[in-house]
């Protein structure tokens, strides 16, 4: 288990409304800080209206932009104009247009040396080291204020995948994955399990039908990645009712 803390679960009526309640556990964090903050985005489909209603003047207007630095808990390892990039989509939905350039922190992917997926992710914790101000961990000064997570059909989640070594990693804060279990089957960059729980707080969304199957098992109990991907302070599950099972719908 990568942190102690318990989850708590938040239903929501929709897709639309995951990503209102969402928007507004974002401010809420923000708004606990007076320094700096750091936010870690998630990619996949799920957050994208999330990101989109960020930008809106709503949202927009409620985020100290020149405060918030952004960076990726895992990416794909493709051009950045690919469609298939987590941290561009980020960039059309809302960073681009809100954003300072230099408070973005991608993961390198758009050269060719950085096709071993090894090699980028050793950047990367260089530069979270850097940003961090130290080479490990310490429980009481989280790395994050806030880290976006999604759930995959296998239950894996940033790109650690069921049965990978990359999910029993503790040392490094980075690690290459040179496979993924689920589509799409290119090298990935994923942040570990202990650099993910070191957050203030860790949102998951989850959302549709398609997303019962895997809910159900993780809420059994079963070990699988996101599962064991825990906040060492407050995780936190919004689910809408259509990925919720019947037996806990209320």
């Amino acid at each position: 288990m990568a942190a102690g803390t318990e989850r708590r679960i938040i239903p929501v009526a929709d897709p639309a409304a995951l990503a209102k309640a969402a928007a507004e556990r974002v401010i809420a964090r923000i708004a606990e800080n007076s320094g700096r903050i750091a936010i870690c985005l998630t990619g996949g489909s799920s957050p994208k209206a999330l990101y989109q209603l960020l930008a809106t003047p709503e949202y927009r207007s409620r985020i100290p932009w020149d405060r918030v630095e952004w960076f990726i808990g895992d990416e794909r390892l493709v051009p950045r104009k690919d469609p298939l990039h987590n941290m561009s989509m980020a960039r059309q939905a809302f960073l681009d247009r809100c954003a300072p350039a230099a408070n973005l922190h991608p993961i390198a992917t758009d050269t060719a040396d950085l096709l071993d997926p090894d090699k980028s992710a050793a950047l990367y914790e260089n530069e979270l080291m850097a940003f961090y101000g130290a080479e490990q961990l310490d429980p009481a000064r989280p790395l994050f204020d806030l880290v976006l997570m999604g759930v995959g059909p296998d239950g894996h989640t940033a790109s650690l995948f069921p049965g990978y070594p990359a999910v029993e990693e503790t040392a490094r804060w980075v690690v290459g994955v040179p496979k993924a279990n689920v589509e799409p089957f290119v090298p990935r960059v994923s942040l570990t399990l202990p650099a993910l729980a070191s957050c203030r707080e860790m949102l998951f969304e989850i959302a549709g039908q398609g997303k019962r199957a895997i809910l159900t098992r993780l809420l059994a109990g079963e070990n699988l990645p996101a599962n064991r991907a825990r906040s060492q302070h407050e995780t936190i599950w919004l689910v809408d009712q259509a990925a919720l099972p019947e037996d806990f719908r209320g």
